[in-house]
């Protein structure tokens, strides 16, 4: 007779959120330099719609990006994570600070342009997000690596 123990189950954000952190952590391609220590990296996780999954996707990739890209947002890694209710886009940006990344967030928002393609994607296809999270995420003293992206 062969005794095991019952399998516990982290729950499907936390196992998700420790998936990111690893590969994040394996990810990491320079040492902490002193001028890395303010380093911000920010994670943002968008609930998408079963119906427009398709057309997010694409606006995000042929749009979003693009025009963020005017703004020096600096994406450093994009997935696709499902949980048991829902499929997510989850995507890392990584800022020099925190007052720039809320100026070009601020910048980017206001851009005529991302209005625009919004609004239209959204007159043809519909909502695209179920909820966005947003979190800052600020490296410890004690963090093994600060910057992911090599430096320009």
């Amino acid at each position: 007779m062969i005794l095991t123990q019952p399998a516990i189950r982290p729950a499907p954000r936390v196992l998700a959120a420790a998936l990111l952190l690893s590969m994040l952590l394996l990810a990491a391609v320079s040492p902490v330099l002193a001028a890395d220590k303010e380093v911000v990296h920010q994670l943002r996780v968008y609930k998408l719609l079963d119906e427009t999954r398709e057309a997010f996707h694409e606006r995000f990739r042929d749009h979003a990006q693009r025009i963020m890209a005017r703004y020096d947002f600096h994406i450093v890694a994009m997935w696709e994570s499902r949980t048991d209710d829902a499929i997510e886009f989850v995507y890392l940006l990584e800022w020099p600070d925190e007052e720039t990344m809320k100026n070009r967030w601020d910048a980017f928002m206001a851009d005529q342009e991302w209005s625009d393609i919004k609004a239209e994607t959204s007159r043809i296809h519909g909502q695209f997000v179920g909820g966005i999270e947003d979190r800052t995420l600020l490296l410890t003293d004690y963090s093994p690596n600060g910057a992911l992206l090599p430096a320009k």
